[in-house]
């Protein structure tokens, strides 16, 4: 006798109860060390930058780097996902990714810092798109955006927590012969490889290979994804060249290259842009970066859980991304401490949902099979635009003394994004009504 659909509802809940407590509180760590590896060179940027010599244009250099590797090997590492499995392939990533960090504070000079940025991006790439990917394999779209949300707040929690240590790690200065900014590296690579083991050990690959969901649950999950997959339609064709080729893809890849690229380069000067154009010393810049953390986790749950209620992602992202431009737009203007200050926070609270919106919409974009390969060339796409953003924002730094016109310049970057993610709104919003007509 068939369930009734309070009975489904039921099973459905308990299913993805038990899923979320095995596998997002792991997930979560293993990005939040992931985003701190990838960020703590902007809390180390004064102090290094001071000891071994560099410009503006060579920060920016080595900060966009690490993306160019990440863009280079996000397919190729995506399918090897696919291939091995993301329990393996996900402690791999972690890994190696954390030792390469650690490595860092044997820098001495810009080659060595190019080189490692870079072999940073290869090592981390393929780990959010391969995170998005296994997730399309647990999680409904009626779960997802929760789901996403539950493990993407390791981005404003990155911050919570490199405002909170960085201060006192880089206060660390001559302690063992060590500079205050290798400390910062070396406290946060190391523990990188004991979460990767953690991942290897404990990460369940698909829910066919657990043994703690009942054969209800198990049904449920494969019923409501395959429903997913049977509105979207098989693909044409879902190789590389298709999936670099797909007009879904070259959209969602567009407004991500304009996001990622804006938002990493000043996340990645914030604390520099904080004490030039706010006033702020080491003290107060620490202490606003952490609370503009907290603001964008309470944000992106809050968020998580209303665009799943109202399956709209798109909209929330759209908000999010114009409220993003405005405040680039109002920092590069100046104005008194208090008001960067207040405006930062503003920045903080919408910047990390957006990306989660999007990515936790992207299997209602594409299928299945075109996920894996499609996934990984967004993201791909993205990272140039993390590569090159950065390098042109130092270089206008040194041409002209000042960050104003960098911001003005992302400013621009986010509201073009804003207008085509209204525009991927419209198509999806579009398809969805010729589904339900058919």
């Amino acid at each position: 006798m068939a369930a009734s659909d309070d009975e489904r509802a039921a099973i459905g809940a308990g299913a993805m109860r038990k899923a979320m407590w095995r596998i997002i509180p792991l997930i979560l760590v293993a990005y939040l060390f992931a985003y701190l590896d990838r960020v703590n060179v902007s809390f180390a940027a004064a102090d290094m930058n001071a000891d071994l010599g560099f410009s503006a244009t060579v920060y920016g250099l080595g900060g966009g780097l690490f993306f160019l590797g990440y863009a280079l090997f996000e397919i190729p590492s995506n399918l090897l996902l696919v291939r091995y499995g993301a329990r393996q392939w996900i402690a791999r990533i972690m890994i190696t990714w954390g030792l390469l960090s650690a490595g860092i504070m044997f820098v001495t000079n810009a080659e060595q810092f190019y080189i490692l940025r870079f072999l940073l991006g290869v090592a981390e790439a393929g780990f959010y798109p391969g995170v998005i990917y296994y997730f399309s394999s647990w999680f409904p779209p009626c779960h997802r955006s929760r789901a996403v949300s539950r493990f993407y707040i390791a981005v404003p929690l990155a911050s919570l927590v490199m405002g909170a240590v960085s201060g006192w790690l880089l206060d660390l200065d001559g302690t063992a012969g060590l500079a205050g900014w290798q400390w910062l590296f070396l406290a946060q690579g190391l523990p990188t490889v004991l979460v990767g083991l953690a991942v290897f050990v404990w990460l369940p690959d698909r829910p066919a290979t657990v043994s703690w969901l009942t054969p209800a649950e198990l049904d449920w999950i494969e019923e409501e994804l395959a429903r997913e997959q049977s509105l979207m339609g098989a693909p044409p064709s879902h190789n590389v060249l298709a999936a670099l080729g797909n007009p879904k893809v070259l959209l969602n890849g567009a407004l991500s290259f304009l996001l990622i690229g804006a938002n990493i380069t000043f996340t990645l000067s914030a604390p520099m842009v904080l004490s030039a154009i706010g006033g702020l010393d080491r003290g107060a810049v620490g202490w606003t970066v952490s609370i503009g953390g907290i603001l964008g986790t309470l944000a992106m749950l809050w968020l998580g859980h209303v665009a799943d209620r109202r399956s709209d992602r798109f909209i929330y992202a759209f908000w999010c991304t114009a409220i993003i431009a405005a405040c680039y737009l109002v920092i590069g203007l100046g104005g008194p401490g208090f008001v960067i200050v207040a405006v930062y926070f503003a920045f903080a609270a919408a910047a990390p949902s957006v990306q989660m919106l999007l990515s936790s919409a992207w299997p209602e974009v594409m299928t299945k099979a075109e996920l894996a390969v499609g996934a990984a060339a967004i993201n791909t796409i993205a990272q140039i635009g993390a590569f090159f953003t950065p390098f042109a924002w130092g270089a206008l730094k040194d041409r002209t003394g000042s960050f104003e016109v960098g911001l003005y310049g992302i400013a621009a970057m986010a509201g073009v994004c804003a207008g085509l993610i209204w525009l991927l709104r419209a198509q999806v919003r579009s398809r969805g009504a010729l589904a339900a007509a058919d």
